[in-house]
Parts: C-alpha cells; structure tokens; sequence
C-alpha cells in the first residue's frame, strides 16, 4: 500500500479525478491512500496569507516558507519520514523509472507549487527530490501531482487488473515505446488487423510487438534508440 501526501491550496481540484478509474479502484481497495492537505490552514497571520511579493521587485507573488514548513514537518510527526517531492519545471524529467521508484516506497509527500514560485529557503531547507514534468510552466503544481501520482500508483501490485498490462507499455521497457495495439472488428474501413496477431502463435505475436515497438521507436524517439 502506497500513502501519499499532497500539500496544495487547491483540493478540490483533485479530488474528483482522485476518485475516478483506476486510482479510485485502487483507493477503495485499500491499495493507495491519498491524504489532500491545504497548507492554507498553516498560515500563521490572521488573513491565512500564504505568499507575499519577491525581495528585489518583480511580478508575481511568491510562496511563504512558515506555511509550507509546517504542513510538512505536521505530516511527519502524525503519520512519519516521508520521501518528499518538489514539482518544480527546475526538476530532474520526470520518467517511468522514477514512477517505478516511487511505487516501492511506503510514504509520499507532494508540493504543489503556486503563483510565481516558492521562497528558496523551502528548497534549501527541506529534503527534497526536484521533479518536472517537462520544459513548460502550469499554473500550479497539481497537474504535474496527479501525472506523477497516476503513473505511480499504477505500478502497485495489484492496482491494475492485468499484470502485465504495466510491463508492456511504453518505456517501461528500456528505450522503447509500446507496439500497436488492434481488437475487433478485424477490418475496418479498408484497414485490416495484421495477419499474425490472429494466428494464434504466442512467439510469433510477441516477435512481431517487439519489431513494432523497435521501428515506431526508431521513427518516432529516435533519441530513445540512440540511448540503447
């Protein structure tokens, strides 16, 4: 069972997609807990201000350090150490490695980043590990929370209804992505389903999947081929 922690100012626009699908099965069944934590409430001034404007001038508003300091150090006194991760486009690239990672771990915290940015100090004064999710800004860090969390949270032994499912997909094998996938109907307008996925040979269909996935990774991310 995986336990995460994601410190936000806005819960509730994570919890609807929280509930839905295969991490909401995976909820109910116990498999994952998700603790939604608004660090508003650990504001220490009378107005619950959690940002304030840059030294030195400049636009925007950024993320106060007392707030964020105390959510964090409340998650680890009521429920213990946590592997903490910071959503920042400044991050290491998020990949399925990581989600690998991240599904062997017992414990999860989050920070979902707002407005400008956040007091250096946060960074420099907590254990984290810097993620992106790629080369562009959100508005906030939950998008980039719920990436992270779904690609993990599907790793954990049964969340997915299939095994296997989790090991034949993109990246998931080293440097390849995933093969093309068909079901019924076996043609459809014009467009057959290849032979060999029909003919019942195991060792054939998987030669073939590999093929695929080798040339469609050759055409597509050839900067994955150059890595193998």
């Amino acid at each position: 069972m995986l336990e995460v922690h994601l410190l936000t100012l806005f819960p509730e626009a994570l919890e609807a997609y929280l509930d839905a699908s295969i991490l909401g099965r995976a909820r109910k069944a116990g498999l994952l807990q998700v603790h939604l934590l608004d660090f508003r409430k650990f504001a220490n001034n009378k107005h619950n201000t959690v940002d304030d404007r840059p030294y030195g001038g400049g636009p925007g508003m950024v993320l106060k350090c007392e707030p964020i300091f105390a959510a964090v150090e409340r998650v680890e006194s009521d429920f213990g150490p946590c592997r903490k991760l910071l959503l920042t486009p400044a991050g290491t690239p998020f990949q399925q490695s990581h989600a690998v990672d991240f599904a062997d771990e017992s414990r999860l915290l989050l920070l979902c980043g707002r407005y400008e940015g956040f007091d250096e100090r946060i960074r420099l004064g907590l254990d984290w590990e810097e993620i992106s999710i790629g080369d562009f800004v959100l508005t906030g860090g939950e998008l980039a929370a719920l990436t992270v969390l779904d690609a993990t949270a599907r790793l954990i032994p049964g969340v997915l209804g299939h095994e296997e499912s989790a090991q034949a997909e993109s990246f998931t094998q080293p440097n390849l992505l995933d093969h093309p996938h068909y079901t019924r109907p076996p043609e459809f307008r014009g467009m057959v389903v290849p032979p060999v996925l029909l003919s019942g040979d195991h060792q054939k269909v998987a030669d073939w999947r590999h093929k695929q996935a080798q040339a469609r990774t050759e055409s597509r991310r050839p900067d994955l081929s150059s890595e193998s």
